[in-house]
């Protein structure tokens, strides 16, 4: 119950950071979704520009099936002409007197079949700059489109994720609290089973050592380490710990801390399986989360002596639930174990 106590004030702390990352998650949806948006009207711009592209590129090529017709019967007659071309026109020119008009005329011919191969030329180069074009535009759409597309996706991971947290915290909230009651009552109920136990006389009480007598020098119950402390009630059954919990690894054995006789040894709600000893004069240890048994109730036991293995804690990793009390009340373990 202490360790969830922890657990508690470790949530009621993490409300604060919560709110925090939960604004972070916002933060970083709100972005997302701003950026989609920039794709989304970068990628229409360039779909509208990929549109205008594509009529020009049609007009080029109609523009090129246009002259060709005119182009291809020029340069058949050019061909005619075989190389002396323009000057054979010139020189068969027979009256003197036109040579200059026909010279200027040759001219014409020529600038024009000069103009009309630069402009195919021309139109042929644009084309193939188009298409280029038109080709890397291609690219950058399915580009623009794909970081649209994860964009989107890390909007919906973002607003997941933020469920998710939410959810989360409630769950942990709801298993928190119960557990908590779940403990308490369980507490509770084994306060009025060791109040029966010491009320209803002790078979062992003339016949056993005095525990007393070994107060800082009893034997660990198992190897390990303390994972939760003894503390005592202030107001609260759920701040409370009447033990302490030593973690160890599973199946590790557990060992009676003094001789005494078995008054419990069976499951216990909150406790799992469980072993009391009684040592006389109202002196009792416990021995909690036990995997198996190994003794039965009413058998007389030495110190030592193994009474079972580890199993899991009410928490989850293995450890063992051990607590003292002495004349009926419960005392802090680690006051009468050796020191390690």
């Amino acid at each position: 119950m202490q360790a969830l106590q922890r657990e508690a004030d470790a949530l009621a702390l993490q409300e604060k950071t919560l709110l925090g990352d939960l604004r972070k998650l916002e933060i970083d949806r709100q972005i997302k979704v701003e950026q989609l948006g920039q794709l989304d009207g970068e990628a229409a711009q360039l779909g509208r520009d990929l549109m205008a592209a594509t009529e020009r590129l049609t007009k080029l090529q109609q523009e090129d099936l246009a002259a060709r017709p005119d182009l291809q019967a020029r340069l058949v007659e050019m061909y005619k002409l075989g190389q002396a071309r323009y000057a054979r026109l010139l020189l068969s020119t027979s009256d003197l007197r036109r040579i200059g008009e026909a010279s200027r005329t040759i001219a014409v011919l020529a600038k024009l079949d000069r103009d009309r191969i630069a402009s195919h030329q021309h139109t042929l180069a644009e084309l193939r700059s188009t298409r280029a074009a038109l080709q890397e535009r291609g690219r950058r759409l399915d580009a623009l489109r794909a970081e649209a597309r994860r964009a989107k996706s890390e909007v919906s991971k973002a607003a997941q994720a933020r469920s998710d947290m939410i959810r989360d915290i409630d769950r942990q909230r709801d298993l928190n609290a119960q557990l908590a009651g779940e403990l308490q009552a369980a507490q509770q109920k084994l306060q009025v089973a060791l109040r029966n136990l010491a009320t209803g006389g002790s078979p062992t009480e003339a016949a056993a050592l005095p525990l007393k007598a070994f107060r800082g020098d009893l034997d660990w119950p198992v190897a390990g380490t303390v994972r939760r402390r003894f503390a005592k009630a202030t107001g609260s059954l759920a701040a409370a710990s009447n033990g302490i919990e030593i973690g160890t690894a599973d199946l590790a054995p557990v060992t009676a801390v003094h001789e005494g006789v078995v008054a419990f040894a069976d499951a216990f709600s909150g406790f799992g399986n469980l072993v009391i000893l009684d040592h006389g004069a109202q002196t009792f240890s416990l021995y909690g989360n036990l995997l198996d048994i190994g003794v039965k109730r009413g058998a007389r036991v030495e110190a030592g002596q193994p009474l079972g293995t580890v199993g899991a804690s009410a928490t989850g990793p293995a450890g063992l639930y051990f607590e003292l009390r002495v004349d009926g009340q419960p005392v802090d373990p680690l006051q009468w174990l050796r020191r390690k």
